[in-house]
């Protein structure tokens, strides 16, 4: 379970992903004049990460559990931004990958509770539809941020986007954006919305009818 102790840090699945081609590395930016020296086509595949990280939530995160792990002040990625070194975002590019070969992104938000493979693949249409469509991080507020997030003013915050709260709101957001899965029949749009009726009736909603043990403290224990 992503979060199975209250108040005490949960735990992930964190991805390093990195493309090749050719046998050759292609996201490392020789020149260094690139933010962290990723190359144009990292910066494109990590912004397509970060555009479809919601929609990517109802997959890499579909267990109501999930989001138990995704609330600010344990370390958990809460908002759609890259960083170096910072465990706060949802990307983090580790900063002792300092070769061409090294060169990676690190997507933190995923949990064991996904298909390993839905994830994976999910993951990875994202970044290449960045890449097809060139997308850019400075548009979209996606960063780069080096600094505490949790700690800036209100105004700053809400123009990042966040991750879902909610498996309800994943799915949401999911339904709304899932073009980029179906390419190339990767993720027939058939299977999208089965896994999305499945996922509402038999976990959100399914939780959502019963009792909770907190309930019992709060409401007939008073």
């Amino acid at each position: 379970m992503p979060k199975p102790v209250f108040g005490e840090a949960g735990n992930g699945m964190h991805v390093h992903q990195k493309l090749e081609s050719a046998g050759q590395p292609i996201f490392y930016d020789e020149t260094g004049r690139n933010y962290a020296s990723l190359s144009d086509l990292a910066l494109h595949y990590t912004a397509g990460l970060l555009k479809h990280g919601r929609a990517l939530a109802g997959i890499t995160n579909p267990s109501t559990n999930s989001y138990k792990r995704l609330v600010e002040g344990h370390e958990a990625p809460v908002n759609l931004f890259f960083s170096l070194a910072n465990r706060s975002a949802a990307i983090r590019v580790p900063r002792y990958a300092v070769t061409a070969k090294a060169k990676r992104i690190e997507y933190r938000p995923p949990d064991f509770t996904g298909n390993v493979y839905l994830t994976l693949a999910a993951m990875l249409m994202a970044g290449l539809d960045g890449i097809q469509n060139k997308l850019n991080s400075g548009g979209h507020s996606f960063g780069p941020y080096d600094l505490n997030i949790e700690a800036q003013p209100e105004e700053f915050r809400k123009e990042i986007a966040s991750l879902p709260r909610s498996l309800y709101e994943a799915l949401d957001a999911l339904g709304r954006d899932h073009e980029f899965l179906v390419k190339g029949d990767v993720f027939p749009a058939a299977f999208i919305s089965r896994w999305i009726v499945v996922k509402r009736r038999d976990e959100t909603e399914a939780i959502n009818a019963r009792p909770h043990p907190y309930e019992y403290e709060l409401y007939l224990d008073c």
